[in-house]
């Protein structure tokens, strides 16, 4: 079996979206008073239900605003084993200070919005400048997640609008999830994942040709070079 390897997972987007219920414990598991004592359960909350539905596999009717929650949770993509540090971000003005050193930190993002909410959607796209101006490439793994799609007769983002957000950003992954029904919940993240991945190799692999051509060529293509050389009488070394 492969090695496991950990990822760093960033939940982004507007309060209320639904962020945190796509990670906690279910409030029927542990008396109220006991959850509300170590911070899970607090009263008067309205969202963020997108991580608990992901990591316990609950919904969560009633949660605070979420000022930073991390979790851990082990998946398989493609056979291979994955941790994936996931850090659940607020999504009030008054902590978007702290978002700089989540996107310095984390190798995959979510942007959430919630499919009742046209400003939610419409926030995304600061989000991503601001990714992409931190880690210094356009091609940042990340997934584009329209929460609350059972509330279907509440929509106020048509899917094509959301789908042209997608392709104006190079075909970006799109879904459309519900925390409350765990509907795709678990591609979300394993779409995610998979994009890590597959930058994690291709960074490997160019970090090994540099290495090679700090390296020079080798004896067998030293002397096809020579014989190259003696044909062509050519400067240029071919590699």
């Amino acid at each position: 079996m492969r090695p496991q390897r950990e990822y760093h997972i960033v939940v982004l987007g507007a309060g209320g979206v639904g962020k945190s219920c796509l990670t906690g414990i279910h409030p029927s598991v542990f008396p109220a008073a006991l959850l509300r004592m170590k911070g899970i359960l607090r009263p008067n909350s309205d969202t963020d239900q997108f991580t608990a539905q992901f990591v316990q596999n609950v919904w969560i009717e009633s949660y605070d605003p979420t000022i930073e929650d991390s979790y851990r949770k082990q998946i398989e993509v493609d056979g291979r084993q994955c941790i994936l540090e996931i850090l659940d971000t607020a999504g009030t003005e008054q902590f978007t200070a702290m978002r700089e050193l989540y996107m310095k930190q984390g190798q995959g993002f979510l942007l959430v919005f919630s499919i009742t909410s046209m400003s939610s959607l419409n926030e995304l796209s600061e989000l991503r400048e601001q990714i992409i101006r931190i880690k210094d490439d356009e091609k940042v793994p990340l997934v584009i997640v329209g929460n609350k799609s059972d509330l279907e007769e509440d929509r106020a983002v048509p899917r094509a609008r959301a789908f042209g957000l997608s392709q104006n950003w190079g075909n970006a992954p799109y879904y459309e999830t519900s925390a409350r029904r765990r509907a795709n919940v678990n591609e979300v993240f394993v779409d995610l994942c998979r994009q890590i991945i597959r930058k994690d190799l291709q960074g490997s692999s160019g970090n090994s040709d540099n290495s090679r051509k700090r390296e020079g060529p080798n004896r067998s293509d030293r002397k096809k070079d020579n014989r190259t050389q003696g044909r062509r009488r050519s400067p240029c070394v071919i590699l």
